[in-house]
Protein backbone atom coordinates (compact mmCIF):
# COMPACT_ATOMS: atom_id res chain seq x y z
CA UNK A 1 0.00 0.00 0.00
CA UNK A 2 2.83 2.36 0.93
CA UNK A 3 4.53 1.80 -2.42
CA UNK A 4 1.25 2.42 -4.25
CA UNK A 5 0.77 5.73 -2.42
CA UNK A 6 4.33 6.76 -3.27
CA UNK A 7 3.72 5.99 -6.94
CA UNK A 8 0.49 8.00 -6.92
CA UNK A 9 2.19 10.98 -5.26
CA UNK A 10 5.06 10.85 -7.75
CA UNK A 11 2.58 10.83 -10.63
CA UNK A 12 0.77 13.89 -9.24
CA UNK A 13 4.04 15.78 -8.77
CA UNK A 14 5.20 14.85 -12.25
CA UNK A 15 2.05 16.04 -13.97
CA UNK A 16 1.78 19.11 -11.74
CA UNK A 17 -0.23 22.23 -12.57
CA UNK A 18 0.13 21.70 -16.31
CA UNK A 19 -2.66 19.12 -16.10
CA UNK A 20 -5.10 21.67 -14.64
CA UNK A 21 -6.97 23.29 -17.49
CA UNK A 22 -8.12 26.86 -17.04
CA UNK A 23 -11.83 27.45 -17.29
CA UNK A 24 -13.36 29.88 -19.76
CA UNK A 25 -14.02 32.19 -16.79
CA UNK A 26 -10.30 32.13 -15.89
CA UNK A 27 -9.32 33.05 -19.44
CA UNK A 28 -11.82 35.91 -19.49
CA UNK A 29 -10.58 37.08 -16.09
CA UNK A 30 -7.06 37.17 -17.52
CA UNK A 31 -8.16 39.10 -20.60
CA UNK A 32 -10.05 41.55 -18.38
CA UNK A 33 -6.94 42.10 -16.28
CA UNK A 34 -8.44 40.62 -13.12
CA UNK A 35 -5.69 38.00 -12.91
CA UNK A 36 -2.13 38.07 -14.28
CA UNK A 37 -1.65 34.33 -14.85
CA UNK A 38 -2.84 32.26 -17.79
CA UNK A 39 -0.50 29.28 -17.81
CA UNK A 40 -1.05 26.83 -20.70
CA UNK A 41 -4.20 28.69 -21.78
CA UNK A 42 -5.35 28.84 -25.39
CA UNK A 43 -5.36 32.37 -26.82
CA UNK A 44 -4.41 31.36 -30.34
CA UNK A 45 -5.69 33.50 -33.20
CA UNK A 46 -7.17 36.21 -30.98
CA UNK A 47 -7.00 39.94 -31.67
CA UNK A 48 -5.02 41.33 -28.73
CA UNK A 49 -3.53 44.37 -30.41
CA UNK A 50 -2.19 47.11 -28.14
CA UNK A 51 -3.21 45.19 -25.00
CA UNK A 52 -1.36 45.68 -21.73
CA UNK A 53 0.11 42.38 -20.57
CA UNK A 54 2.99 43.68 -18.47
CA UNK A 55 4.42 41.13 -16.03
CA UNK A 56 1.88 38.45 -16.92
CA UNK A 57 2.62 34.72 -16.72
CA UNK A 58 1.88 32.96 -20.02
CA UNK A 59 4.13 29.93 -19.71
CA UNK A 60 3.24 27.18 -22.21
CA UNK A 61 0.38 29.32 -23.54
CA UNK A 62 -0.99 28.76 -27.03
CA UNK A 63 -0.64 32.04 -28.90
CA UNK A 64 -0.13 30.78 -32.44
CA UNK A 65 -1.31 33.36 -34.96
CA UNK A 66 -2.37 35.75 -32.21
CA UNK A 67 -2.29 39.47 -33.10
CA UNK A 68 -0.25 41.23 -30.40
CA UNK A 69 0.78 44.19 -32.55
CA UNK A 70 2.03 47.06 -30.34
CA UNK A 71 1.05 45.11 -27.20
CA UNK A 72 3.08 45.42 -24.00
CA UNK A 73 4.60 42.18 -22.73
CA UNK A 74 7.18 43.92 -20.60
CA UNK A 75 8.72 41.44 -18.15
CA UNK A 76 6.17 38.82 -19.22
CA UNK A 77 6.94 35.14 -18.66
CA UNK A 78 6.50 33.20 -21.89
CA UNK A 79 8.44 30.04 -21.13
CA UNK A 80 7.84 27.40 -23.82
CA UNK A 81 4.87 29.34 -25.21
CA UNK A 82 3.70 28.76 -28.78
CA UNK A 83 3.87 32.12 -30.56
CA UNK A 84 4.41 30.66 -34.01
CA UNK A 85 3.11 33.02 -36.68
CA UNK A 86 2.08 35.57 -34.05
CA UNK A 87 2.01 39.27 -34.94
CA UNK A 88 4.23 41.17 -32.54
CA UNK A 89 5.30 44.14 -34.65
CA UNK A 90 6.16 47.07 -32.40
CA UNK A 91 5.41 45.03 -29.28
CA UNK A 92 7.27 45.71 -26.04
CA UNK A 93 9.03 42.52 -24.94
CA UNK A 94 11.75 44.23 -22.96
CA UNK A 95 13.11 41.95 -20.20
CA UNK A 96 10.58 39.24 -21.18
CA UNK A 97 11.45 35.63 -20.36
CA UNK A 98 10.73 33.58 -23.49
CA UNK A 99 13.19 30.73 -23.10
CA UNK A 100 12.40 27.79 -25.40
CA UNK A 101 9.39 29.62 -26.87
CA UNK A 102 8.29 28.89 -30.43
CA UNK A 103 8.37 32.17 -32.38
CA UNK A 104 8.86 30.60 -35.78
CA UNK A 105 7.56 32.82 -38.61
CA UNK A 106 6.42 35.42 -36.06
CA UNK A 107 6.36 39.09 -37.08
CA UNK A 108 8.54 41.09 -34.68
CA UNK A 109 9.48 44.02 -36.91
CA UNK A 110 10.42 47.00 -34.76
CA UNK A 111 9.73 45.05 -31.56
CA UNK A 112 11.48 45.95 -28.31
CA UNK A 113 13.47 43.00 -27.00
CA UNK A 114 16.02 44.75 -24.82
CA UNK A 115 17.44 42.33 -22.24
CA UNK A 116 14.84 39.72 -23.22
CA UNK A 117 15.78 36.09 -22.61
CA UNK A 118 15.21 34.07 -25.79
CA UNK A 119 17.68 31.32 -24.98
CA UNK A 120 16.83 28.15 -26.87
CA UNK A 121 13.86 29.82 -28.57
CA UNK A 122 12.85 29.00 -32.14
CA UNK A 123 12.88 32.17 -34.28
CA UNK A 124 13.31 30.43 -37.62
CA UNK A 125 11.73 32.45 -40.42
CA UNK A 126 10.81 35.25 -38.02
CA UNK A 127 10.66 38.87 -39.19
CA UNK A 128 12.87 40.86 -36.81
CA UNK A 129 13.58 43.82 -39.08
CA UNK A 130 14.65 46.82 -37.05
CA UNK A 131 14.15 44.96 -33.79
CA UNK A 132 15.86 46.33 -30.69
CA UNK A 133 17.64 43.36 -29.14
CA UNK A 134 20.45 44.98 -27.18
CA UNK A 135 21.77 42.91 -24.25
CA UNK A 136 19.27 40.14 -25.02
CA UNK A 137 20.14 36.51 -24.25
CA UNK A 138 20.14 34.57 -27.51
CA UNK A 139 22.18 31.55 -26.50
CA UNK A 140 21.26 28.48 -28.58
CA UNK A 141 18.50 30.49 -30.32
CA UNK A 142 17.47 29.29 -33.77
CA UNK A 143 17.47 32.16 -36.32
CA UNK A 144 17.48 29.95 -39.41
CA UNK A 145 16.14 31.99 -42.33
CA UNK A 146 15.16 34.88 -40.04
CA UNK A 147 15.06 38.48 -41.28
CA UNK A 148 17.34 40.54 -39.03
CA UNK A 149 17.85 43.49 -41.34
CA UNK A 150 18.85 46.60 -39.39
CA UNK A 151 18.26 44.79 -36.09
CA UNK A 152 20.17 46.16 -33.10
CA UNK A 153 22.10 43.26 -31.56
CA UNK A 154 24.72 45.21 -29.68
CA UNK A 155 25.83 43.43 -26.49
CA UNK A 156 23.41 40.56 -27.17
CA UNK A 157 24.63 37.08 -26.25
CA UNK A 158 24.73 34.95 -29.38
CA UNK A 159 26.78 32.01 -28.18
CA UNK A 160 25.58 28.83 -29.86
CA UNK A 161 22.93 30.64 -31.92
CA UNK A 162 22.07 29.27 -35.37
CA UNK A 163 22.11 31.96 -38.09
CA UNK A 164 21.99 29.78 -41.19
CA UNK A 165 20.33 31.66 -44.04
CA UNK A 166 19.55 34.71 -41.89
CA UNK A 167 19.42 38.16 -43.49
CA UNK A 168 21.78 40.35 -41.46
CA UNK A 169 21.99 43.35 -43.80
CA UNK A 170 22.49 46.58 -41.92
CA UNK A 171 22.45 44.85 -38.53
CA UNK A 172 24.23 46.51 -35.61
CA UNK A 173 26.81 44.06 -34.27
CA UNK A 174 29.42 46.42 -32.84
CA UNK A 175 31.78 44.67 -30.41
CA UNK A 176 29.73 41.48 -30.79
CA UNK A 177 31.34 38.17 -29.80
CA UNK A 178 31.05 35.90 -32.85
CA UNK A 179 34.10 33.77 -32.16
CA UNK A 180 34.12 30.47 -34.02
CA UNK A 181 30.55 30.85 -35.25
CA UNK A 182 29.20 29.33 -38.45
CA UNK A 183 28.38 32.39 -40.57
CA UNK A 184 28.76 30.81 -43.99
CA UNK A 185 26.95 32.54 -46.82
CA UNK A 186 25.22 35.09 -44.59
CA UNK A 187 24.50 38.54 -46.04
CA UNK A 188 25.94 41.21 -43.71
CA UNK A 189 26.04 43.98 -46.35
CA UNK A 190 26.30 47.47 -44.82
CA UNK A 191 26.22 46.07 -41.26
CA UNK A 192 28.04 47.73 -38.36
CA UNK A 193 30.61 45.27 -36.98
CA UNK A 194 33.15 47.64 -35.46
CA UNK A 195 35.52 45.84 -33.09
CA UNK A 196 33.55 42.60 -33.46
CA UNK A 197 35.35 39.42 -32.41
CA UNK A 198 35.26 37.07 -35.41
CA UNK A 199 38.23 34.96 -34.37
CA UNK A 200 38.12 31.59 -36.18
CA UNK A 201 34.60 32.34 -37.49
CA UNK A 202 33.53 30.66 -40.73
CA UNK A 203 32.56 33.47 -43.12
CA UNK A 204 33.17 31.56 -46.31
CA UNK A 205 30.92 32.84 -49.08
CA UNK A 206 29.49 35.54 -46.82
CA UNK A 207 28.62 39.01 -48.10
CA UNK A 208 30.40 41.72 -46.12
CA UNK A 209 30.24 44.44 -48.76
CA UNK A 210 30.31 47.90 -47.23
CA UNK A 211 30.51 46.50 -43.69
CA UNK A 212 32.25 48.60 -41.06
CA UNK A 213 34.82 46.21 -39.57
CA UNK A 214 36.99 48.88 -37.96
CA UNK A 215 39.22 47.18 -35.40
CA UNK A 216 37.48 43.82 -35.84
CA UNK A 217 39.39 40.65 -34.94
CA UNK A 218 39.36 38.24 -37.89
CA UNK A 219 42.32 36.16 -36.76
CA UNK A 220 42.06 32.68 -38.25
CA UNK A 221 38.68 33.45 -39.83
CA UNK A 222 37.63 31.58 -42.97
CA UNK A 223 37.00 34.29 -45.59
CA UNK A 224 37.21 32.04 -48.62
CA UNK A 225 35.00 33.40 -51.38
CA UNK A 226 33.64 36.14 -49.13
CA UNK A 227 32.74 39.53 -50.59
CA UNK A 228 34.32 42.43 -48.69
CA UNK A 229 34.05 45.00 -51.46
CA UNK A 230 34.06 48.51 -50.01
CA UNK A 231 34.36 47.22 -46.44
CA UNK A 232 36.19 49.22 -43.79
CA UNK A 233 38.96 47.03 -42.34
CA UNK A 234 40.96 49.84 -40.75
CA UNK A 235 42.95 48.45 -37.79
CA UNK A 236 41.31 45.04 -38.29
CA UNK A 237 43.29 41.88 -37.52
CA UNK A 238 43.56 39.48 -40.47
CA UNK A 239 46.41 37.30 -39.23
CA UNK A 240 46.11 33.67 -40.36
CA UNK A 241 42.78 34.43 -42.04
CA UNK A 242 41.96 32.30 -45.08
CA UNK A 243 41.44 34.70 -47.96
CA UNK A 244 41.49 32.50 -51.07
CA UNK A 245 39.02 33.98 -53.54
CA UNK A 246 38.06 36.81 -51.19
CA UNK A 247 36.97 40.07 -52.85
CA UNK A 248 38.63 43.14 -51.34
CA UNK A 249 37.98 45.60 -54.17
CA UNK A 250 37.73 49.19 -52.91
CA UNK A 251 37.98 47.99 -49.31
CA UNK A 252 39.99 50.00 -46.80
CA UNK A 253 42.63 47.57 -45.58
CA UNK A 254 44.06 47.32 -42.04
CA UNK A 255 46.90 49.73 -42.90
CA UNK A 256 44.40 52.39 -43.96
CA UNK A 257 45.04 52.01 -47.66
CA UNK A 258 42.23 51.36 -50.10
CA UNK A 259 42.50 48.14 -52.07
CA UNK A 260 42.80 48.63 -55.79
CA UNK A 261 40.38 46.96 -58.21
CA UNK A 262 41.59 43.57 -59.39
CA UNK A 263 43.13 43.48 -62.86
CA UNK A 264 41.26 41.28 -65.30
Amino acid sequence: MREALKALLAAVLLVGPASVALSADDVEAFLNGTIKTCVACDLSGRDLRERDFKRVKLDRAKLAGTDLTNASLFRASLLRSDLSGAKLAGANLNVADAKWADLSNAVLAGALLYEADLSGANLSGADLRGGYMGRSKLNQTNFTGANLRSADLRAARLSGATLTGADMRGAKLDKQNLRGMDLRGINFAMADMKEADLTDADLSGATLAGVDLFGANLHGANLKGANLEGANLTNAILSEAQTEGTKFEAAIMPDGRRSEPSKQ
